[in-house]
């Protein structure tokens, strides 16, 4: 039956709207208010997935992404084949997180860009967590800078396997020559997700440092990132 505004009804009555909309409205008020700090993380999951699941319910999608990954930031960058396994989640949404997650990382990287690295030692913190903590095999990558600590550039040099990354300190050292950086921040993940620092790791990292030093080019750190810690060589005292 057809109502005289032309809506369809049920027994003379406007088809209500779905129970979730006024839900939809009181989460994006308190956003408004409160920004992302009065919002516990399924909520905040919530109101990205308004925008890419419009009619659907995302609450429980929200709440099973968490349980499944146990985070907010874990979640956005679970891998697609995982993430295929939430109810709710298809190809064109896990795509739409994937982007979310790539200009979340681009921020970080900006953040970074053209500030004193060392003045601001939790951003490279974040930044690096951003960029490596949810890839499924070993990055290593180098922050290279310049005599003021700022980034000239941000480079992955090898990429390996799920335990080990082959590292050539001799070609960490060329490249920072063709650069002209002064210092490096060497960085790597552990996909297991424990950080602590492999005997190899220590080795590379004391023998571009041994390298480096003759030539004035300071390492500063090696930074190995889990999924949600992350362990400082430097901090260690490890090199």
């Amino acid at each position: 039956m057809t109502s005289k505004t032309g809506a369809s009804d049920t027994n003379g009555l406007a088809e209500a709207a779905p129970d979730y909309h006024g839900h939809r409205d009181r989460l994006r008020e308190r956003f408004t208010k409160g920004g992302a700090s009065a919002l516990q993380d399924y909520e905040l999951l919530e109101l990205l997935l308004f925008r890419i699941l419009p009619r659907r319910d995302t609450k429980p999608i929200a709440k099973a992404m968490l349980k499944r990954f146990g985070s907010f930031s874990e979640a956005i960058g679970a891998p697609p084949h995982l993430l295929e396994e939430i109810d709710g989640l298809g190809p064109t949404a896990i795509t739409d997180l994937k982007v979310i997650l790539a200009a979340a990382q681009r921020i970080g990287k900006d953040a970074v860009h053209d500030r004193p690295v060392l003045g601001s030692w939790a951003e490279v913190i974040d930044y690096c967590k951003a960029s490596m903590s949810y890839e499924t095999v070993e990055q290593f990558r180098i922050l290279f800078l310049d005599k003021k600590n700022k980034l000239i550039a941000d480079e992955v040099q090898q990429i390996g396997t799920v335990d080990h990354t082959p590292v050539y300190p001799r070609e960490v050292i060329k490249r920072t020559l063709e650069l002209s950086a002064t210092a490096l921040i060497l960085v790597h993940n552990h996909p297991s997700g424990d950080p602590a620092p492999s005997s190899a790791d220590i080795q590379m990292t004391r023998q571009i440092a041994d390298i480096a030093k003759p030539l004035g080019i300071t390492v500063h750190d090696h930074i190995i990132v889990g999924k949600s810690t992350h362990t400082s060589l430097r901090g260690m005292k490890l090199f």
